[in-house]
């Protein structure tokens, strides 16, 4: 009897298991059909170490066969130093049916500054409210999925999970866009005709972001003839960080080749202000910061190499060379150099101030080292663009590029009719390229940039695109001299866009002067003030020459129209 009861529990027991399976695989299917868009896009291990970014020693390229949004972690090794490079995969359209659509960024948003601010004026003028073309998929650089959710691993762990299964509404309502950090966001917003839009509501948290976000890794930045760092931060932005070298009102001595200039951390600043009011756009955004260089560099390197260059400033030591005494001393902290005691005050100062030097080109030794108060130094912090195995730029030598020699001249500088031959060549035969180089011309002299030799545009968007500003540390370096020859470019072609002629003669205007509307801009900074006053009014004397040299181009040209190209209608 017990037997026979045994066996009846048995039985009941395994019918009922059977229900319960069957009832899940029914559900399991009703679900499947009922919200086909939370299955998952790929079949990948999310445990898997290639899923996870972890380091390979490699870079992680996306696959030619199924893309989807990864931000891949490239560890790829420089001369023992591990640079981190955020990767950016694309895939999708932007929208597709039954999708949500992503945030438009250019929606009508406040500026980001405070209404009634000049800058906020400006912004709102009708120039600065020109259409750009219809942005389609093929003129995004990134196409990428709206259901894929950014979401950093929360073991706090070198890594990170990009979460296919996230919903493409989450619970709060927000869109999976919504979970991309500031620079994700601004890496997915680049287009053919813009690095960022004019009303970009990213900008604001990604100048904060570039500022006070803690910084989790620090290596040298390979090539280059100045020493810069490449800073990561928790969400796996990055960051290039040029430190200060000299004050704000040293001005470069009128003897000094511009290819033995100072890379200059202010200027990076000022010139992704002024670019923005110039209305370019090409600069990536830059913000000002004090760095600890013992917590924020020194503890946290990977770089061996850069490692190797710490010591700590042995204070004010005076020796007697001929008629002169010469100081080995740190100049308000700023770098550690032979200078004359007269140059450089002679108190007594307290060693152990944290210096460095790095490896490079130029400057990168012990009389040139980066010297904090005690260890805190200013730099500028820009965002970096995407990476290039993601991205891929393509670098132009400029036709106005100066000849780095210290007798021979640039051909451009011994023909005044070189202009004829640069329209023959190709891309300068067609399209907008020359007017663009011509823009960056006029930016380049606004801040007395004479050290413009190459410029780079997204190789995806061919010859029809806008040119990146890169590279602007060496402007701002004089405000007593203005370097008419940095013009060539608009003095013999006698070309400009209108857009460009009329915001620069709006610029020129009392209610939106130039020097006043960059000064308002820099006043945000974290190390305002970032330009001498000096610099600010040259501004102004640079805008009067540029519209002079227009001026004189219409005087002589038959038709108005060739020298100022209509810009302002379909784009060129």
């Amino acid at each position: 009897m017990r037997r026979q009861l045994q066996t009846l529990v048995q039985r009941k027991f395994k019918v009922l298991l059977l229900l319960l399976l069957l009832l899940a695989l029914l559900l399991h299917v009703t679900m499947d059909f009922a919200f086909p868009a939370t299955r998952r896009l790929c079949s990948c291990d999310a445990k898997a170490p290639e899923a996870l970014g972890t380091p390979s020693g490699s870079p992680l390229l996306p696959s030619p066969e199924k893309l989807s949004l990864r931000i891949l972690q490239d560890f790829s090794g420089s001369n023992g130093s591990l640079e981190k490079s955020s990767q950016l995969q694309g895939a999708g359209p932007w929208k597709k049916n039954g999708d949500v659509e992503i945030q438009d960024r250019h929606g009508d948003i406040s500026p980001a500054w405070v209404k009634g601010s000049k800058l906020a004026a400006l912004f709102e003028h009708p120039l600065y409210n020109i259409p750009l073309p219809e942005v389609k998929d093929k003129d995004k650089l990134f196409v990428v999925n709206p259901m894929e959710k950014f979401s950093p691993q929360s073991s706090g762990s070198d890594e990170w999970v990009s979460s296919s299964k996230a919903e493409t509404v989450l619970p709060t309502g927000k869109t999976a866009y919504d979970t991309y950090p500031a620079w994700l966001k601004f890496h997915v917003g680049i287009n053919r005709y813009e690095l960022y839009p004019r009303r970009d509501p990213v900008m604001p948290t990604l100048l904060q972001d570039l500022a006070t976000m803690k910084i989790v890794g620090s290596v040298q930045k390979s090539g280059g003839t100045q020493l810069k760092l490449i800073m990561t931060f928790p969400n796996y932005g990055q960051a290039l960080f040029k430190p200060m070298k000299q004050s704000r009102d040293q001005e470069t001595p009128a003897d000094f080749f511009y290819f033995s200039d100072f890379e200059r951390h202010n200027a990076e600043i000022a010139a992704f202000h002024l670019d923005r009011i110039l209305d370019f756009r090409r600069i990536p955004p830059v913000s000002g910061r004090l760095v600890n260089i013992t917590k924020e560099i020194r503890d946290i390197t990977t770089d061996k190499k850069l490692a190797k260059t710490f010591f700590i400033s042995p204070g004010v030591a005076l020796e007697e060379k001929g008629h002169h005494a010469i100081a080995l001393c740190v100049c308000h902290g700023e770098h550690l150099h032979l200078v004359q005691s007269s140059t450089c005050a002679l108190s007594p100062m307290p060693a152990g101030n944290v210096c460095f030097y790095g490896e490079c080109s130029y400057y990168c030794s012990t009389e040139h080292a980066l010297c904090g108060k005690p260890d805190q130094l200013e730099g500028s912090m820009a965002a970096l663009l995407p990476d290039k195995a993601l991205a891929k730029r393509r670098s132009w030598r400029s036709p106005w590029r100066r000849s780095y020699h210290k007798s021979k001249k640039a051909e451009w500088e011994l023909d005044p009719n070189y202009c004829v031959q640069v329209r023959r060549t190709p891309p300068y035969d067609s399209g907008h390229r020359l007017l663009d180089l011509i823009d960056m011309a006029v930016l380049d002299f606004l801040m007395g940039n004479m050290d413009r030799h190459h410029y780079e545009t997204f190789e995806k968007f061919g010859n029809d695109t806008f040119l990146l500003h890169l590279d602007n540390g060496r402007g701002f370096g004089t405000h007593s001299r203005d370097e008419m020859s940095i013009l060539a470019p608009l003095q013999q072609c006698c070309s400009i866009k209108k857009s460009t002629y009329l915001r620069l003669r709006l610029l020129a205007t009392e209610p939106y002067r130039l020097s006043e509307l960059l000064r308002e801009a820099l006043a945000a900074d974290p190390l305002a003030p970032i330009l001498a006053e000096p610099h600010l009014r040259a501004l102004d004397r640079r805008l009067g020459k540029v519209l002079a040299a227009v001026g004189r181009c219409l005087a002589t040209a038959a038709r108005s129209h060739q020298v100022l190209v209509d810009d302002t209608g379909p784009w060129l």
